[in-house]
């Protein structure tokens, strides 16, 4: 059992050892994924060597996968050896979720990466499509973000005229609507109020229909008669 414990603790020494080293090179890893880790007064030397930087992220990105796949090794480790009470198995618990979220943030920072990368190739490229200019195809990354800054802008300026439009065409049909209720809610009331008005027009559409068949009635006579007429 003492055996047991000892190797629990040579293991849990070597994950906390290893979780530590992760973490500072996360760090690191996430100011190169961010295309920090080079001074503004190199900015240049960046712009115009990518490669680099590229080589030193996918290097140090190896690195990382692998020191998280020995965590997770180490961690197996730890659940095969017979559990030694509550406290053993909240620490490796604790392991375990270190674990994870180690990976959740690698493989978000890796996610930005190639975001950003894809982000300044395609301005880089629409710079070379538009004008094909050498000191276009140049732009820093400052001035490409500034470049994409303002067109955000501009879409989200055109975005706001079309929703205030749609409110306005929205009002005016409100208002439109209201004044349809207003004049049915008169017409409602003066037919109310003279209601040997609203009789005779009843009567007067009623001796239309009367008139409207009996004159078709008529015609189809004539009608009739003219066929008749005419075969004979």
């Amino acid at each position: 059992m003492q055996m047991v414990g000892s190797s629990y603790d040579v293991l849990r020494k070597q994950a906390r050892t290893l979780e530590n080293e992760i973490d500072l090179k996360l760090v690191a890893f996430s100011k190169i994924g961010a295309g920090s880790s080079i001074s503004s007064s190199n900015s240049s030397a960046a712009d115009t060597s990518p490669l680099l930087g590229e080589h030193v992220f996918d290097s140090l990105s190896a690195e990382i996968e692998q020191m998280l796949d020995k965590l997770s090794t180490l961690n197996e480790s730890m659940s095969e050896l017979p559990a030694t009470g509550s406290a053993a198995m909240h620490t490796l618990q604790r392991h375990r979720e270190i674990l994870q979220g180690y990976r959740q943030e690698f493989n978000k920072i890796c996610a930005n990466h190639t975001m950003r990368i894809e982000r300044e190739e395609l301005l880089r490229g629409s710079g070379l499509a538009t004008s094909g200019s050498p000191s276009i195809s140049g732009l820093s990354r400052r001035e490409m973000y500034m470049k994409e800054s303002g067109h955000l802008s501009s879409a989200s300026n055109m975005v706001n005229d079309q929703i205030n439009i749609a409110i306005e065409t929205r009002d005016n049909l409100h208002a439109q609507r209201q004044a349809f209720k207003r004049l049915q809610t008169r017409l409602n009331d003066i037919s109310n109020r003279f209601p040997l008005i609203s009789s005779l027009i009843q009567r007067i559409n009623i001796k239309k229909r009367r008139d409207s068949l009996i004159l078709g009635a008529v015609i189809g006579f004539c009608v009739i008669l003219l066929l008749i007429y005419a075969f004979n």
